[in-house]
């Protein structure tokens, strides 16, 4: 074999056995493309995409520090129960809310949790709201509708000395909402009822508590209101409301409440109580006022009146140190009269309760 053939025999191995080593070599994959989270604009800020869906998440809620001094406004005794002294208060509030749009319109659901520490001991961890809503239908746990539609009694801590619905209690319910285009909406409501150690409103049969109500909303305020049938005391109650927004700066509100057969002697017990009527004799009263006197402050104030003779009386300062914390000094006053005079002088307290709290809130 000359010396030409011999390299051409060689260069022509080196290629085959080249291109069989590459045949045989490892191929990497390119990384897919990571789906970063996109902001959802849809239902206001907060929102989400959840990643892989088109359903958006909106995760926020607070952690509250509280602490008060003085009478307990609520009872006439003191505010730090046997200690005669202070307390203090720890909450931490998550909400997750995820909603998606389908043919049949907006699907929601909501979860709203609560874990609460007070006075050295945990002594609250519940499930506030959880509830799927489609359209205007909503089932599962919610505030009664009985307080809720109405609305606070304004931006007040102890906003419910005298009672104005059944708001410190959660309830299951299904619940249907018309919105209009006109600013006018309405809302029915079948309700079970709340159980706990201190009261048992929850149904006994298969007809539960009926609610109503409607509302009107304009750029000057509204006005509405809600009618309550108690299925177990079959007892009525109801309740309006108007507020009025004078500028940005000032505003007010007035609402009064009225219920059926009211038994005196059924005030702060389990029995013949009516789920629709929480407050101490045949109507109450409340009106208040929000005047926002800076950038980060606004005072509120609020009074209220229920038959019996109570009256109660709350004033603060919500200032906002930084966006999303809040600080908040209040003072009250309630003069006590009926059966919740008879009540705190029966344990131990007075016929009226000065007091003050002091809450610092960061929203998120």
């Amino acid at each position: 074999m000359t010396i030409k053939g011999l390299l051409l025999g060689s260069a022509a191995a080196f290629i085959v056995s080249t291109g069989a080593q590459a045949a045989d070599a490892v191929v990497i994959a390119e990384p897919e493309p990571v789906e970063y989270v996109r902001v959802c604009d849809t239902y206001g800020e907060g929102f989400f995409y959840i990643p892989g869906t088109e359903t958006c998440l909106k995760i926020g809620g607070y952690v509250r520090f509280e602490a008060a001094g003085g009478d307990d406004v609520y009872t006439g005794g003191h505010v730090g129960g046997d200690n005669d002294t202070w307390y203090s208060r720890s909450r931490a509030e998550v909400r997750f809310d995820a909603r998606s749009e389908t043919e049949l319109g907006t699907l929601r659901s909501y979860i709203d949790s609560r874990i609460q520490f007070t006075n050295g001991s945990n002594d609250n961890a519940t499930i506030h709201q959880a509830y799927i809503e489609l359209g205007g239908f909503q089932v599962g746990l919610n505030d009664p509708v009985f307080g809720s539609w109405l609305g606070d009694a304004g931006d007040i801590i102890n906003d419910d000395v005298i009672q104005y619905g059944s708001d410190s209690f959660s309830t299951n319910e299904i619940r249907y909402t018309f919105t209009g285009s006109n600013g006018f909406s309405a809302i029915i409501a079948a309700e079970q009822g709340h159980s706990d150690s201190d009261y048992d409103y929850v149904i006994e049969d298969y007809l539960p508590h009926l609610v109503a109500g409607a509302k009107f909303e304009q750029a000057w305020g509204g006005i509405a209101g809600v009618v309550g049938y108690d299925s177990i005391e079959e007892s009525v109650g109801v309740k309006a409301r108007l507020d009025v927004k004078f500028n940005d700066v000032f505003s007010v509100w007035a609402m009064g409440g009225y219920q059926s057969d009211y038994d005196a002697d059924a005030f702060g017990t389990n029995d013949n109580r009516s789920w629709y009527g929480q407050w101490e004799g045949d109507w109450a009263a409340w009106a208040g006022f929000a005047a926002k006197v800076s950038d980060k402050a606004t005072i509120n104030g609020q009074g209220a009146y229920e038959s019996e003779g109570t009256y109660a009386f709350a004033l603060n300062v919500g200032y906002e140190l930084v966006p999303g914390f809040m600080i908040t000094p209040e003072v009250n006053y309630t003069k006590f009269d009926g059966g919740r005079k008879d009540k705190a002088l029966a344990e131990g307290g007075d016929d009226e309760a000065f007091g003050g709290v002091i809450r610092f809130q960061r929203n998120f």
